[in-house]
């Protein structure tokens, strides 16, 4: 399974970014994806998740602010992020869950100037 994320970038405080994670598998096959984020000095934590047969989690930070998606025609899962924060900051991955098995892409540096 090869996990390709994009679309991070430098954003002023308050604008918007979408980011892409393109799966070399189909969508349908995970139980779980979801995106998680590190800011610097900190702890990877996790932001959205999408668990096959329950509600999607969003983290208490980004909730509102932030939507997990997939699109099972291209494979790709998506966190579109609005009213970006300074504290929004970090390297953002996208991981899937396949049979118990957990799958990681590279991260995606977002920024957010104040």
């Amino acid at each position: 399974v090869q996990l390709q994320a994009s679309g991070g970038g430098l954003v002023q405080s308050g604008g918007s970014l979408r980011l892409s994670c393109a799966a070399s598998v189909s969508i349908s096959s995970a139980d779980a994806v979801a995106w998680y984020r590190q800011a610097p000095g900190k702890e990877r934590e996790l932001v959205a998740r999408i668990t096959s047969g329950v509600p999607t989690t969003y983290s208490e930070s980004v909730n509102g602010r932030f939507t997990i998606s997939g699109d099972t025609a291209n494979n790709t899962l998506y966190l579109q992020m609005n009213s970006l924060k300074p504290e929004d900051t970090g390297v953002y991955s996208c991981n899937w869950i396949i049979n118990y098995q957990n799958y990681w892409g590279q991260g995606t540096q977002v920024t957010v100037s104040s």
